[in-house]
């Protein structure tokens, strides 16, 4: 390890770049050990790849509904629940195990996230498996069933279980429809206009990219490049510096050159 002074700083050189990036280190051995890990899982019978995806997706529920249960502690008291000899209609009741639910303590909270997750994640994994792809309906399917499972777990509803569980499941499958056709609608990446692809690149390559919608405003596409002047671009408030890079380009460039030969 070789040291020096600087302007009176010490200077160190020879570091290993284990210990200059640690977390860039630690952030990579994760994403290989993940890459890993779903490999081998990719690689197991349907049963086994569900059952490890269930069991780790409600791993990771029960820590989730564990923390928001500490949140809701205080407000469990006031959801006591009533003496056996106490007389409530069925509805009250039922608006009592509600509030139950939603505002249990993290063992409470825990159990609901658990099941909502592992079972929600255990048959996408199962659907997407036999079907060959991850859509909405597969997204519905799975969010009606952890519904369901989960009016059954916490005990929401009235007396009429069975009911109550498919008008859960329904209103999760509905929320999860509209959040998955949400996403998709914003994380599809923008259409490429084909006709502006090699003027796209043209513009990169010489560092001008901010006047791209400059060609787009006069329509002035990848046809047009060989027919390209110095009024052309003026026309479309290209100042002169780079009007001369980009004529100077098309002149350079021996298909568009030819192409302006051809037409001339």
């Amino acid at each position: 390890m070789e040291q020096r002074k600087q302007q009176g700083v010490m200077v160190v050189k020879g570091l290993p770049q284990q210990l200059q990036n640690p977390i860039e280190q630690l952030q990579a051995r994760f994403k290989e050990l993940e890459s890993g890990f779903r490999l081998w899982l990719s690689k197991q019978s349907l049963p086994v790849e569900a059952a490890v995806v269930t069991t780790t997706s409600a791993a990771q529920g029960a820590a989730i509904g564990a923390f928001m249960g500490t949140l809701t502690t205080d407000a469990t008291s006031a959801f006591s629940t009533p003496p056996p000899n106490a007389s409530l209609n069925p509805q009250a009741m039922a608006s009592l195990k509600q509030a139950q639910a939603l505002s249990g303590g993290p063992l409470v909270q825990a159990r609901n996230f658990a099941v909502m997750t592992g079972v929600n994640a255990g048959i996408s994994c199962v659907l997407k498996r036999l079907r060959g792809k991850e859509d909405v309906q597969s997204s519905m399917a799975a969010a009606f069933g952890s519904g369901a499972m989960f009016s059954l777990v916490s005990g929401m509803g009235g007396p009429n279980q069975a009911a109550n569980a498919v008008t859960s499941g329904l209103f999760f499958a509905l929320v999860q429809g509209g959040l998955f056709q949400l996403g998709q609608k914003f994380s599809q990446p923008p259409v490429e206009d084909i006709h502006y692809a090699k003027t796209r690149h043209m513009l990169h390559n010489l560092g001008l990219q901010n006047y791209e919608k400059n060609f787009k405003k006069g329509l002035l596409s990848d046809n047009t490049l060989p027919l390209l002047t110095d009024s052309a671009l003026r026309d479309v408030k290209i100042p002169p510096g780079p009007r001369l890079l980009i004529l100077d380009h098309i002149q350079r460039d021996s298909d568009l050159r030819e192409k302006r030969g051809n037409r001339s």
